[in-house]
């Protein structure tokens, strides 16, 4: 069965959706399947425009992000767009 390569706003969408509920940097790239320099690539470029949040760390220190408001919209206009294709 051939790989498939995920497209820029697939990769977008999949790290957006695993930050959803908050996770730590880690998490968020093993779940969506993405090696570190591609994730760090991705993930500066979210934080930076704000579709992702640094949130409280947790009791043990470990930083959580989150989705933010921003980030929320884009990505129901993401899974609305997945819908119709």
């Amino acid at each position: 069965m051939p790989r498939y390569r995920r497209s820029r706003i697939e990769v977008v969408r999949d790290i957006l959706k695993e930050a959803r509920k908050g996770a730590n940097k880690t998490r968020i790239m093993y779940r969506s399947s993405l090696n570190f320099a591609c994730f760090t690539r991705y993930f500066e470029e979210l934080i930076e425009k704000g579709l992702i949040v640094e949130v409280e760390p947790n009791p043990n220190g470990v930083k959580i992000y989150k989705t933010s408001e921003k980030g929320l919209r884009l990505l129901e206009v993401l899974e609305k767009a997945e819908e119709l294709i």
